[in-house]
């Protein structure tokens, strides 16, 4: 297993049950049940110097996801490009996140997650098997999709274990 193999399976063995698709719905449900319970001052807590705002991570999940539906799009589309990697901390530096609302946030989150839905439950079966290349490795439609899902839940992990306990 190569070391791109090892740091997405993390992320998939994050997936609680096969269906992918159902558990992206159940991750985002989760995410908007956190953050609808958060004041806006909580949603200014980082539990550490330099660890991102919860509106940091919030924002940082809406970021990855875009990255990653143009991922899946282009490969769905058979693009045959290889497409950049991106840089997640330079991303969070200059999202500007906590000047916004919560809300805004959580508006964004939904939106971001119900195109991904579409794009997801609409694709072709056999297209979501197409392979491209992404930030120099090789990836299929489908596994970025359930790493939109994995990544999710790897988030709700860290907000629970690390800042939930704190506020």
């Amino acid at each position: 297993m190569t070391d791109f193999q090892k740091y997405i399976q993390r992320y998939l063995d994050l997936i609680p049950s096969e269906n992918w698709l159902e558990e992206l719905q159940n991750s985002a449900e989760k995410t908007l049940d956190i953050y609808s319970k958060l004041s806006e001052e909580q949603s200014h807590f980082a539990y550490d110097e330099g660890k991102w705002t919860l509106k940091e991570v919030l924002l940082h999940l809406s970021d990855t996801e875009r990255v990653f539906q143009y991922r899946i799009t282009a490969f769905l589309r058979g693009d045959q490009n290889e497409l950049p990697g991106f840089d997640e901390e330079n991303y969070a530096k200059n999202s500007f996140a906590n000047e916004r609302s919560l809300d805004s946030l959580l508006e964004e989150f939904k939106l971001i997650r119900k195109s991904s839905e579409i794009l997801l439950k609409t694709a072709n079966s056999s297209a979501l098997k197409n392979i491209g290349i992404a930030n120099g490795n090789q990836i299929s439609a489908e596994t970025i999709g359930k790493l939109i899902v994995g990544h999710n839940f790897h988030h709700l992990n860290v907000i629970e274990e690390r800042y939930l306990p704190e506020l």
